[in-house]
């Protein structure tokens, strides 16, 4: 069975990582930066050697997205992000090809606890079963 396994963060998340504090979540170092890309690393390298991953990405910053959505008359409407009204959104994500919900359970705690300084947000890994696609 196919899994998306996503990692949730926020504009401020990215922020912390590149310098710049808030009051909720501390400025991220260059240790805790490497001890990050390592842990993951070292996920996306044991999932390749099982198998199991077929595809995974980090996306950048919510800043250099955009959102496209219609008015009332049909045309399109951009927004360049990052988007107010949303509090968390997509930061990473793999999708995976597991014998079961169980497993990809074990990796998504897996993926939980990746270091991070003391005092940063904390989200959950979110697991949605995929329901087809275009190769299969």
């Amino acid at each position: 069975m196919r899994y998306l396994v996503m990692v949730q963060g926020s504009q401020a998340d990215y922020d912390t990582q590149s310098g710049k504090g808030s009051a909720d979540s501390p400025v991220w170092d260059e240790k805790a930066i490497q001890a990050m890309f390592a842990h993951m690393g070292a996920i996306n390298d044991d999932l390749a050697e099982s198998g199991e991953l077929i595809t995974g990405y980090g996306l950048k910053e919510p800043a250099a997205g955009r959102a496209v959505s219609l008015d009332g008359e049909g045309r399109p409407v951009v927004s360049d992000g990052p988007y107010s009204e949303t509090k968390e959104l997509l930061a990473g994500f793999w999708v995976l090809d597991c014998e079961s919900l169980e497993r990809v359970t074990e990796i998504a705690a897996r993926v939980a606890r990746c270091p991070q300084p003391a005092g940063a947000p904390e989200y959950p890994v979110l697991i949605r079963p995929v329901d087809g696609g275009i190769d299969d």
